[in-house]
């Protein structure tokens, strides 16, 4: 990790921290099992097709074919109108994120259809700023410990799971330099 630390520096979350929580979530959708480029390119178009950032409103009065021809599968379109709903209905919560265990937010947002485990730990990360979350079930966050400690092979979320807590306060940060690892292809 110091090496990584070395060659990255800092680790930086500030960047994509949004205050509208549920625009935040609309993007950790539109990034899921996405390549950042490709996302980013879609996440645009989706901008540009609702004419500002996403809201419960915006989403709910866009047609399906608006929200397919920005680029998002059925699935992702789908995920947004079913975020959108509990949002107009109440039944999720974003103002109480912030107050909210990392626990019991990843079971909040996680009821809402197409949000998984995935989406909420980012959602933990990259909105709220949170620290300890570690990602097991993220491809690059495993490829980057692989890498990190040369290991042969890829650990399992299982087998991750434990190994971040010699990270405990600061898995997030951990994660980080992991992702670092996958860009840089390997410690320098």
């Amino acid at each position: 990790m110091a090496r990584l630390l070395a060659a990255s520096g800092p680790p930086r979350f500030k960047g994509r921290r949004q205050a509208d929580h549920f625009a935040a979530l609309c993007e950790s959708v539109v990034y899921q099992q996405l390549a950042g480029k490709a996302a980013a390119a879609i996440y645009g178009r989706l901008l540009a097709a609702l004419d500002g950032p996403p809201t419960p409103e915006a989403i709910l009065a866009a047609s399906e074919a608006d929200l397919r021809g920005a680029g998002l599968s059925g699935a992702k379109a789908a995920c947004l109108r079913a975020l959108a709903e509990a949002a107009t209905a109440g039944t999720l919560d974003l103002g109480a994120a912030r107050r909210m265990g990392d626990d019991d937010l990843v079971d909040h947002l996680s009821a809402v259809r197409g949000i998984g485990r995935w989406t909420a730990e980012m959602f933990l990360m990259f909105t709220l700023g949170r620290l300890d979350v570690w990602p097991v079930g993220d491809y690059g966050v495993r490829k980057g410990y692989a890498l990190a400690y040369g290991l042969p092979d890829l650990p399992t979320p299982r087998e991750l799971a434990p190994l971040g807590d010699a990270f405990r306060p600061y898995r997030s940060v951990a994660a980080w330099y992991c992702w670092r690892a996958v860009e840089l292809g390997g410690v320098p």
